[in-house]
């Protein structure tokens, strides 16, 4: 095998292009300095590792790619290298009003045999990406593979679930090396290296193509697999036939030009540099001004709080009653009122007659969907001229319970198809979000996780103070958040509102009825916990499956929220994230003789202070800090 030279190439402006003279490494460095990416040939084949400051995260590696059952990553042979770097900040819904895109970026020109390909990388400070790019000739079709490892360090924890459920599952927590061969790991993997650094594998920018899940190979590798390779989940099987199941089971083809979906590691020192990462919506596209006038501002994207008739009781499903929740949705101060499937018996003019009732109210009306109704286009679009046309907001698209190329082409029809009819989407029975609410910001949510749903979830308070640091981690979940019911099993009530603050999304929909919300002691802190935040700090004393406590930022209001594991815990918290000199407080915590109840106080706060905590199993606590002058003070 020929050795390639060292290329080291500084960066002077971007898409400088330099001629790799017999390069044995590219390496890619974080604009901190802090991550590297490094590629390099071993033993004829494609290799890389990462580290942050100077740890390993990743290590050696093979990055395996084929097409047509061709190996493209051995006997490779590199070119020319075009790096660049990024630096940009766009709003954004979710843990933060403004996004920061800021990488280094490198396009590697390959050649295998007579094929020639670009592997593209970039590295943030929060983490690396990479994605290959072969050209094609438009309209041949080609059938892509990869079985690209992550080899993770020994002493590594790993938080994880399979793929039985799809993405509907409770995460296990396992050492890495206790990993079996053959064991499926559905992204985004959470880890927890041995030097305390933590990281999370998934991708970014999924379309086109078959989605990714992760293989263990019993030797602490986590292999890339596409969807044919995935076991078919149990949902799938449920909903489909099994001309559906065997079709979706053979690799899928791509025409013209092949591009990956982004690869990613997020890294980051603690869980509020993980918590903050946007790297998943920096690797997508800006969103269509054609479509998207203003962006994420554009006037018809509306996030917010949503009720929904299913889970809490509330009468049938009439357009009476219906009414009345759109009437108790204002009175909470909501956006939103989403209707199951029952909606689909009335007719046009009841259908109206809802909409513009709950229109007065300046609540907004969405309406669920079975997705296998929606494969042929000239349905989906008289389904979503007919929603648009009624006054309708938002469509709850469900049951997809796949990743398979067809579905991902699904999912992008309805996402394009939906935005020019001016409609918002929530994706039900979803696989995991790929950053695309970026390119689509009338994707305000999917659900892609265990929720609320879940009558059998007994542990609800590990389950929930794991989600914020492994599913989150890829975007916002639909988990229909708050019940005070049997359905919140092991947590309190302080917990159930504290998790409206933390397990936070842009549609953010409530699982308890309207009416039992506005009863509740805590009904005004509810009212007041937006969908979207402006700033968010993960605290230090956080453990994943044992506690998340953010602080949380809306204008000039914060929030202090806390979720607890299912282990008493004491805990102090110092408020010096407050900016202001002065704070009303308004607080909700448990109530220490009853776990369906709740104690609510008014007091008063600073920076300079310290609150004691002693959390119950399963409890929670949230604080309201509003900010307000002394008599006689400005």
């Amino acid at each position: 095998m020929k050795k390639l030279m060292f290329v080291c190439l500084m960066l002077i402006g971007p898409l400088l292009i330099s001629k790799a003279f017999a390069a044995d490494t590219t390496v890619v460095t974080s604009p901190d300095g802090q991550i590297r990416f490094r590629l390099f040939i071993s033993h004829h084949q494609l290799q890389y590792t990462v580290t942050f400051r100077n740890e390993t995260v990743i290590e050696t590696s093979p990055m395996i790619l084929s097409v047509d059952n061709k190996i493209l990553t051995d006997e490779v042979k590199p070119g020319t290298v075009k790096r660049y770097t990024i630096n940009e900040r766009y709003p954004w819904m979710g843990v933060h009003a403004w996004a920061i895109n800021n990488c280094k970026g490198a396009g590697i020109a390959l050649q295998q045999a007579s094929v020639n390909y670009t592997l593209e990388v970039r590295v943030f400070n929060e983490g690396i990406a990479f994605r290959t790019v072969v050209p094609g000739v438009a309209g041949k079709l080609r059938v892509p593979d990869e079985a690209t490892v992550f080899n993770i360090p020994a002493g590594s924890e790993i938080w994880y679930h399979d793929l039985v459920m799809h993405y509907e599952s409770v995460h296990t927590k396992k050492m890495i090396s206790a990993l079996q061969a053959g064991e499926w790991v559905a992204p985004p993997a959470t880890l927890k290296l041995p030097q305390g650094i933590y990281a999370a594998i998934t991708e970014a920018n999924l379309v086109n193509y078959s989605g990714m899940a992760l293989e263990a190979d019993g030797n602490r590798g986590l292999v890339l697999r596409l969807a044919h390779h995935q076991p078919v989940s149990y949902p799938y099987k449920l909903r489909y036939s099994e001309e559906d199941v065997n079709r979706l089971s053979k690799p899928a083809a791509v025409s013209g030009t092949i591009t990956t979906p982004w690869r990613v590691v997020m890294i980051g020192a603690d869980l509020n540099a993980m918590v903050n990462n946007d790297m998943v919506h920096d690797l997508c596209p800006p969103p269509d001004p054609r479509l998207f006038p203003k962006g994420i501002l554009t006037d018809w994207i509306r996030p917010g709080r949503a009720v929904w008739k299913y889970l809490d009781g509330g009468g049938e499903g009439t357009p009476e009653v219906i009414k009345d929740f759109s009437a108790k949705a204002a009175a909470l101060g909501f956006e939103h009122n989403i209707l199951e499937g029952f909606w689909e018996k009335w007719s046009d003019e009841q259908i109206t007659d809802v909409v513009n009732d709950a229109k007065k109210q300046h609540v907004s009306i969405w309406v669920w969907k079975h997705s296998k109704y929606l494969r042929d286009k000239n349905v989906r679009l008289a389904f979503f001229k007919r929603c648009h046309d009624l006054g309708i907001a938002g469509v709850k698209i469900d049951f997809f319970d796949h990743e398979a190329k067809e579905v991902v082409d699904l999912y992008s029809a309805i996402l394009r198809e939906t935005a020019e009819y001016h409609l918002l989407t929530d994706f039900h029975g979803a696989n995991k979000p790929t950053g695309l609410a970026r390119t689509w910001p009338n994707e305000l949510t999917r659900e892609a996780v265990k929720g609320m749903e879940a009558s059998k979830l007994a542990d609800r308070a590990t389950h929930e103070t794991t989600l914020p640091f492994t599913r989150l981690l890829a975007g916002p979940a639909e988990y229909t958040v708050v019940h005070f019911g049997e359905r919140r099993k092991n947590t309190t009530w302080a917990h159930q509102i504290a998790s409206a603050a933390i397990l936070s999304a842009p549609l953010l929909t409530y699982a308890a009825q309207p009416q039992h919300i506005l009863e509740n002691p805590a009904a005004d802190m509810i009212r007041h916990i937006p969908a979207n935040w402006d700033e968010t700090i993960v605290l230090p004393q956080s453990g994943i499956g044992q506690l998340a406590a953010y602080a949380r930022r809306k204008g000039d209001t914060w929030f202090l929220a806390i979720m607890n594991g299912p282990q008493p815990q004491k805990l102090t918290v110092p408020l010096h994230f407050l900016k202001a000199l002065n704070y009303k407080v308004s607080v909700v915590k448990d109530d220490p003789d009853s776990t369906g109840a709740v104690k609510t106080e008014e007091t008063s706060g600073t920076p300079q202070d310290v609150i004691s905590l002693q959390l119950a199993p399963g409890g929670g606590y949230v604080a309201r800090y509003t900010v307000y002058s002394l008599p006689g003070k400005k």
